[in-house]
């Protein structure tokens, strides 16, 4: 896989993200949001699950320099290019790179590394689409990170995430708002003290996204959130969304 020539710049040019050629699955708005989501406490292992390029963990690594980020990928492509962003930018001491499938079965999983109750903080943007519902990308890689395998799906998907978590450990995700209901279900027993936040494009709009939070294994009742709107009714960024961005 050939990067674009140029990094992107994120968090105002903090950061310095390659990616792949445009056309492919590439990292934006979604994985800020994903990686401002939840703050890690000093001392804590942030696992980013998916994490393509690194976009999320190393975002989290920049603004938390106290903790630890893994990044699993199972693209060797993709992990390849999440290495060298870590380098990149000066991220590598605190960052490590597992490739690995996160819908492998469990053996596999922890010969690959991925520890059982390792993750203070487990961060994840699961492939939107499951099924035979939707119209995959011609490109493979997007289209990979876009769809669950015929053989996994969101449920499995975020059982291997409880698996990670310790008792008591975090977990953040973005999804399409529509998917809302299938989170909670998949949610439903491994983590609670669940809290949602919907993403709108412009406030009079139906919401894009949800952002979710839990805590495994906790008892909490669930929170709705105030809304994120990411534009004004003249399509300008808002203010929260210029901070999140880190443009102010």
């Amino acid at each position: 896989m050939i990067p674009a020539a140029e990094p992107d710049r994120f968090l105002g040019g903090a950061l310095l993200l390659h990616q792949p050629p445009r056309g492919a699955h590439r990292a934006g708005t979604d994985a800020v949001l994903l990686a401002r989501l939840l703050a890690p406490e000093p001392g804590e292992t942030v696992t980013d699950l998916g994490a393509a390029t690194g976009a999320v963990g190393l975002t989290v690594a920049h603004l938390a320099p106290e903790c630890r980020v893994v990044l699993v990928e199972r693209d060797p492509a993709l992990a390849a290019l999440a290495r060298e962003n870590a380098v990149a930018n000066g991220l590598d001491a605190r960052v490590c790179v597992i490739e690995a499938d996160l819908l492998a079965p469990g053996a596999v999983r922890r010969a690959a590394g991925l520890v059982s109750n390792s993750a203070d903080l487990v961060l994840t943007n699961p492939p939107f689409f499951e099924g035979p519902g939707h119209r995959p990308s011609p490109d493979a890689g997007r289209a990979a990170a876009h769809a669950f395998p015929a053989e996994g799906g969101l449920d499995a998907w975020l059982r291997a995430c409880a698996d990670l978590a310790r008792p008591g450990g975090r977990v953040g995700l973005i999804h399409r708002a529509d998917a809302l209901p299938a989170c909670l279900d998949a949610l439903e027993g491994r983590f609670g003290e669940c809290a949602v936040r919907a993403v709108h494009a412009r406030a009079d709009r139906p919401a894009i996204r949800v952002l979710i939070s839990g805590r495994k294994g906790s008892r909490a009742p669930f929170r709705l959130l105030p809304p994120l709107v990411l534009q004004d009714s003249e399509g300008r960024s808002t203010p929260e969304a210029e901070a999140l961005h880190g443009r102010t």
